[in-house]
């Protein structure tokens, strides 16, 4: 008895809770934006969103689904499958009236409700929904929704969007009447780094014949002052992206530029083919990965640790093929190299369009190098860049190691200093030119993987890099490890420089320039090769 008593209560009180209104807005803000003049319904969603009921951001909702009726002229009704529902107070409506006109939501007022439905979701636990709310705002935001961004700066904790929010809220107040609000709100503005913040006190100092767009001396002087700081942030930002990627670029120069500065300072060998191995290698990383989609879907973020090695062995094959099947023979023979690689290079892009297609295809990033790091505002370095440029150092050092501390990179060094001693001593100089070449090319292979992560792989990929490569190799002095490392930085950062002052092409004509004036100056480039037969 007790239980069915204890259950009776329970059943009546879930029917009072049903017969209660789901919310309660009040009824003239209701009607006021379903129908009226365009100026009176934006600014009663305004007055809307300021009171913080509950049930606002359904009706906007159901405004910009096209479910809001009027009866009569006076009562506001969400009419949906013929079911009908009171937009002030949740109450059902039955029977549906017969006298209904569509609220009707033009342009103007779409973009309100949008950015009012932003305005609510700013108290979201989740920092996606606030940052997409605050990000909608920028173009959205009305002056009445000031409370409510208030409050929302005020509990605020996340960096980038407590500042997206200072410059929501400080163009807001940068409209108000009072001369004092529109100080502070420039004074607000002095720590922020956007670049909107440049745009708004700009407009504040704008001038149209005698007349400034801030009448207030005292607010245009903080604003000249606020300025100049903002100015400086946004210098220092712009100067750290260049920076980044400038090293960025140097990363996948030195990658292109290694193996070439191994098998043409060893041999002396103008290998023109030296693009087509790094295109071998990201085809290698190409086929990785369609087989990991194909065959272990669920490890395919991992592709990557097992396209490395394909890639550097299948470009050292090509190589080791290449350098017994034709330069072996021509060896001493600099314009015939030159043209036979030349015809190789030909070979190897015919051969990869007959297999793959003329077409690029694309090699996606893991998840692991998707996105990027936001380490100051506005700049954003990318994970696939932050991941090469580690990349680049590991190779380094690796091809280091290996040619100080093994006894192949002591034969290699020997080679290279003096051929003929070496050879007398008993060193294999052949089967140094053949391991060495192979080295080379795998090198050239990590380096197409690499530049298959940051764009489509294609039979032209290697034509990008061999001019550069080239002039890496001879800027930093042939067969030296560090004038290559330093060469590849140099001219990355040079070149972003360049080009944020000249553009693209004007860059690459001084650096040019550069190159050949330096080269006359200095031919052995940055650092000499040292030993008998280089003195000689």
């Amino acid at each position: 008895m007790l239980l069915k008593k204890y259950a009776l209560a329970l059943s009546l009180a879930s029917l009072l809770a049903c017969a209660l209104p789901a919310w309660a807005l009040p009824a003239d803000l209701v009607l006021a934006v379903a129908a009226g003049e365009s100026d009176e319904r934006i600014a009663a969603v305004a007055k809307l969103v300021a009171s913080g009921d509950s049930g606002v951001e359904a009706y906007f909702q159901s405004l910009l689904d096209g479910e809001v009726q009027v009866a009569g002229g006076k009562r506001v009704l969400i009419v949906k499958d013929r079911h009908a529902v009171d937009a002030a107070t949740g109450e059902k409506v039955e029977p549906l009236p017969e006298n209904l006109d569509d609220a009707l939501v033009n342009n103007r007022l779409r973009g309100t409700l949008e950015g009012a439905r932003s305005a609510l979701k700013l108290s979201s636990p989740d920092r996606a929904a606030r940052l997409t709310a605050v990000k909608a705002l920028e173009d959205g935001a009305r002056e009445e929704m000031l409370p409510l961004i208030g409050a929302a700066l005020a509990r605020e904790t996340d960096p980038q969007i407590r500042q997206s929010l200072t410059l929501v809220q400080a163009g807001l107040q940068l409209k108000s009447a009072d001369a004092a609000v529109r100080l502070a709100a420039v004074k607000a503005l002095a720590q922020s780094d956007n670049p909107n913040t440049k745009m708004l006190l700009l407009a504040l100092l704008e001038k149209k014949g005698d007349v400034y767009a801030e009448p207030d001396a005292a607010v245009r002087a903080e604003a000249q002052d606020t300025l100049k700081a903002v100015q400086s942030q946004l210098s220092s930002a712009e100067r750290f992206s260049q920076i980044f990627t400038g090293i960025s670029l140097g990363s996948i120069l030195l990658l292109a530029a290694l193996g070439l500065a191994i098998t043409y300072g060893l041999m002396g060998v103008i290998n023109m083919a030296h693009g087509e191995l790094i295109m071998v290698g990201a085809y290698g990383t190409y086929l990785v990965q369609n087989l990991f989609r194909a065959q272990a879907p669920a490890l395919f973020d991992w592709y990557l640790l097992a396209a490395v090695p394909v890639a550097f062995f299948a470009s050292a094959i090509v190589g080791m093929a290449l350098e017994r099947s034709v330069i072996r023979y021509l060896y001493g023979r600099p314009l015939e190299t030159l043209l036979a690689t030349w015809g190789i290079s030909l070979i190897l892009i015919q051969t990869v369009r007959t297999l793959f297609g003329a077409q690029n295809v694309q090699v996606e990033n893991p998840v692991w190098m998707s996105g990027g790091v936001e380490i100051i505002a506005n700049v954003l370095l990318p994970w696939n860049r932050v991941v090469i440029i580690g990349f680049a150092l590991a190779v380094l050092l690796l091809v280091w190691v290996l040619l100080a501390r093994t006894r192949l990179g002591l034969f290699v060094r020997a080679v290279t200093q003096n051929r003929g001693m070496a050879s007398c001593v008993g060193v294999p100089t052949a089967r140094v030119d053949t391991l060495a070449f192979g080295l080379g090319s795998g090198i050239a292979g990590l380096a197409g993987c690499a530049l298959s992560q940051i764009g489509n792989v294609g039979p032209d990929l290697g034509q990008t890099y061999i001019v550069d490569s080239f002039m890496v190799v001879v800027l930093g002095g042939v067969g030296q490890l560090a004038g290559t490392v330093y060469a590849a930085l140099g001219l990355g950062m040079a070149n972003k420089f360049l080009e944020g002052w000249s553009g693209a092409v004007l860059a690459k004509i001084a650096i040019l320039a550069f190159i050949i004036i330096f080269i006359q100056k200095r031919p052995q480039g940055l650092f000499a090769l040292k030993g008998r037969m280089a003195d000689a």
